[in-house]
């Protein structure tokens, strides 16, 4: 595991469940935006963002562990979904894998669509490993 520092910037407002800013030396891993894909290429959770969401997760950790890293390495994650009502659920499962009380730097936006009709959230993710 890296070591990351969390900066605090003065005069921005606190994130709510993100870091503003997330600095770290080491070998940088890119992870490609996830989606709700099984190992069949099968979608999981068809209509729900939750079960969608835990799915991406599971890719996302598994592609960290793929690359030599852990959810305490990861200090960028990026959400796209095509509805900001599903944000809650993605807060929820999000709070099972990152470090609340040191999460990665995010970005959340809604998109018109993903790749396919009936996928929901697309999260990608960036962190800094030891080399």
């Amino acid at each position: 595991m890296s070591k990351l520092e969390y900066p605090r910037p003065d005069g921005v407002a606190p994130g709510n469940g993100y870091s503003h800013v997330v600095t770290g030396a080491g070998q940088w891993v890119a992870i490609a935006g996830q989606v709700a894909l099984d190992a069949d290429g099968v979608l999981v959770g068809a209509g729900d963002a939750e079960a969608q969401t835990r799915q991406v997760f599971a890719n996302l950790d598994a592609a960290l562990k793929a690359a030599g890293a852990t959810w305490s390495d990861v200090v960028k994650l990026n959400y796209y979904m095509t509805d900001l009502g599903a944000l809650p659920a993605i807060r929820l499962v999000r709070d099972e894998y990152v470090d609340t009380a040191n999460p990665p730097a995010s970005t959340a936006v809604q998109v018109v669509g993903l790749f396919r009709p009936d996928a929901i959230v697309e999260i990608e993710a960036y962190a800094v490993i030891d080399v």
